[in-house]
């Protein structure tokens, strides 16, 4: 019984958590200006840290940097954060990504992620819709240090290129597939 009470008083405390994490914006995320000197920064950071990147980088159509994202979960999970869209190195957009979950886990986790749209169909896709879910549309490729080593400029063959960068805390996994992007105003 008092088993059973501590669970429920858990699942609670994070659900809790959870949803004051999907209400609250990060605090990275205050203004346009802001938002767009941590997404320029996190993109330096990953080009020094990633080569990959940095040719996804030259050939991309645009790219969208979310320089902080908060997971946090228990059974169920949510996350949340804003980016900035660059092309040609300027500011075109901003965006929010949002995903919850159901399963096995728990914690809080933050991190960053930079979506590559490597063709205009991708682009035209995104622009296209008012909420732009990760894994529908166009094919997606999360880099991990395997797949990063071997691309170059002759192998770029998907639609959308997914670094997932910086991350912080105690939650076993992380993933942008089933996050929903949707433009903002800053």
């Amino acid at each position: 019984m008092k088993r059973h009470r501590n669970i429920a008083t858990w699942t609670a405390l994070v659900a809790a958590l959870v949803g004051f994490a999907c209400t609250t914006r990060p605090a990275e995320a205050g203004s346009a200006r802001e938002l767009e000197r941590s997404g320029r920064a996190a993109l330096q950071s990953l080009y020094a840290s990633t080569p990959s990147a940095k040719i996804l980088g030259s050939k991309a159509k645009a790219i969208i940097v979310f320089p902080s994202i908060l997971k946090a979960g228990f059974m169920f999970g949510g996350q949340i954060g804003e980016g900035v869209r660059l092309q040609d190195g300027r500011v075109t957009g901003y965006y929010s990504s949002v995903a919850a979950s159901y399963g096995f886990q728990a914690g809080i986790q933050k991190y960053g992620y930079a979506l590559f749209f490597m063709n205009q169909n991708a682009l035209d896709q995104l622009d296209a819709t008012a909420g732009f879910e990760l894994g529908v549309g166009p094919s997606i490729v999360v880099v991990d240090a395997g797949i990063g080593k071997s691309i170059t400029t002759t192998t770029l063959t998907s639609d959308v290129y997914a670094f997932i960068f910086n991350q912080r805390g105690l939650m076993a996994g992380v993933g942008i597939q089933g996050s929903k992007l949707t433009r903002i105003d800053k």
